[in-house]
């Protein structure tokens, strides 16, 4: 397939809202692909690289050549290209995958440039979410969607789940079955506003403490063990905790699914980028782990001994991993039904430096990689009144809109404003029709991809906590922000301040 012809379908896929629409485009896409481009295809309409990272960033795409005058690339020809760019290392490797890259371009017509330079960047925001590909993937195959998601489930891979789609139909699928030391997507919470609101779907429950920690799958056959994060990677080696608590449990085969994180002297969460870092960071374990320590703790049993437990109630998987689990590596947990009772556990969980609750069903599965009704989180929120610096031009179905807010504090001492991060989250079609008119008026520059304005558009966001960044000079970032409303009664000098920002980084 000719890369301008996957670049046709996610245009057309970004410029419709409507979910039936968008998987008829990719499943229409899907069923042109030769079975050694499928898993690329998939990647590149899911917005990522089959390789995932390739050591290429903005400043290696900012200059590239004049785009060719007809299309030639095909999907396999830039698979291949980006598979040599990503194993290009050693002394010069810089400037080669340069030149890699602009051979590359130089190939590409206009449209297949724009489409790499988001892929590569990762902002490649089209609407082809996973749970979008996978019924498209169901419909290219003329498979029923729920057999495909259930493999996609257990392999945690969709491409790998479409090139036996799409090859082998339902008899290929039927050998996805959950295997201990391959991991799978995580289930997810939904949000509830509060643990009435909660407790009002989901009731009796259990009612778990929301850890603020790195979410950690733990495979255990015999002798072998692996670690495994929320996005599948595997970090054995960087937990030495984890590894030894599990090879403890009185247990030969398990699937664990839990958190790590790191606390202080008083047993209280530090912040959240102390644990990322340390999970993050390769080096010698010993040492990392005296100057870090992790603790662990699990909330759900997926496996034991050669039993599937992915489809008994949640409190059929709980009372299995009481059996085999001491209480100081479970997560603290009450079950009731009374919203008074769920209330003090929120506030317990708050107290001890908590991220909130969740607010889990007694009976539902573990639906693997979805967010599933079964269980809400609860947290509280925060929110700031932050200003506008600058904003960024949009694309895909935002193209011709001003989206990508970057947002800052006011600095009282200096009169300035400093930078805490950038959010396009919670901008509806109205936001956004009414910010691209109003930051037009206050451009003070435009280089053609972000406009820089006036700051004294004030806006409301909401967010989940504070996290060290070198990113930005403040030295911080918010997590997870998003826009809930524009201030116009405010103004920029009426903003929340930096130091309110560190207060909270500090906590």
């Amino acid at each position: 397939m000719l890369l301008a012809d996957l670049v046709a379908t996610s245009a057309a896929v970004a410029a419709t809202s409507r979910r039936l629409a968008k998987v008829a485009l990719l499943a229409g896409a899907l069923r042109l692909l030769a079975a050694d481009e499928v898993v690329p295809a998939v990647a590149y309409l899911s917005g990522e690289l089959r390789q995932r990272q390739i050591g290429v960033g903005w400043a290696s795409l900012r200059d590239h050549p004049p785009p060719a005058a007809e299309p030639t690339l095909t999907v396999r020809d830039v698979d291949a290209a980006l598979e040599r760019i990503g194993a290009t290392a050693g002394a010069g490797s810089q400037a080669e995958r340069r030149r890699q890259i602009a051979d590359l371009f130089g190939r590409a017509v206009a449209a297949e440039q724009e489409f790499l330079v988001r892929l590569l960047l990762g902002d490649l925001r089209q609407g082809a979410l996973a749970g979008v590909m996978t019924d498209a993937v169901a419909e290219a195959a003329e498979l029923p969607a729920q057999a495909v998601r259930r493999a996609v489930l257990l392999r945690g891979d969709l491409r790998e789940v479409a090139v036996t789609a799409l090859a082998e139909g339902a008899a290929g699928l039927a050998r996805f079955r959950l295997e201990v030391g391959r991991p799978l997507a995580p289930m997810l919470a939904q949000t509830a506003p509060s643990v009435d609101a909660a407790l009002a779907t989901v009731c009796p429950a259990a009612v778990e403490w929301k850890l603020d920690g790195i979410r950690v799958q733990v495979h255990r056959s015999g002798a072998d063990l692996a670690v495994f994060t929320r996005s599948l990677d595997e970090v054995t080696g960087r937990l030495p905790e984890v590894v030894e608590a599990v090879r403890a449990l009185p247990v030969d085969s398990v699937v664990l699914d839990g958190e790590v994180l790191a606390l202080d002297g008083a047993g209280r969460p530090r912040p959240f980028q102390v644990t990322a870092s340390r999970t993050g960071r390769r080096g010698d374990p010993t040492r990392l782990r005296a100057e870090t320590p992790l603790s662990t703790a699990f909330f759900d049993l997926l496996h034991r001994d050669g039993e599937d437990l992915l489809d008994a109630p949640g409190a059929h998987r709980v009372e299995a991993l009481s059996q085999v689990t001491p209480g100081e590596l479970r997560v603290r947990r009450t079950v009731t039904g009374d919203v008074a009772t769920a209330e003090a556990v929120y506030a317990e969980a708050i107290a001890a430096g908590h991220e909130g609750v969740v607010v889990k069903s007694l009976d539902t599965p573990y639906e693997a990689g979805r967010r599933g009704g079964g269980w809400l989180k609860v947290k509280p929120r925060h929110t700031l009144d932050l200003v506008v610096l600058a904003v960024e031009r949009g694309h895909g179905r935002r193209s011709g809109w001003l989206s990508n807010l970057h947002l800052g504090a006011r600095d009282p001492e200096t009169g300035g404003f400093v930078m805490l991060g950038k959010t396009f989250k919670g901008l509806t079609d109205e936001l956004l029709r009414w910010q691209t008119e109003r930051f037009h008026e206050l451009a003070v520059s435009d280089d053609g991809w972000v406009v820089r304005v006036r700051p004294e558009v004030v806006v409301e966001i909401a967010f989940d906590g504070v996290q060290t960044s070198s990113r930005y000079p403040g030295g911080m970032a918010l997590r997870f922000a998003r826009v809930l409303r524009y201030r116009e009664d405010k103004t920029a000098a009426e903003a929340d301040t930096v130091h309110t920002v560190r207060a909270l980084h500090l906590g």
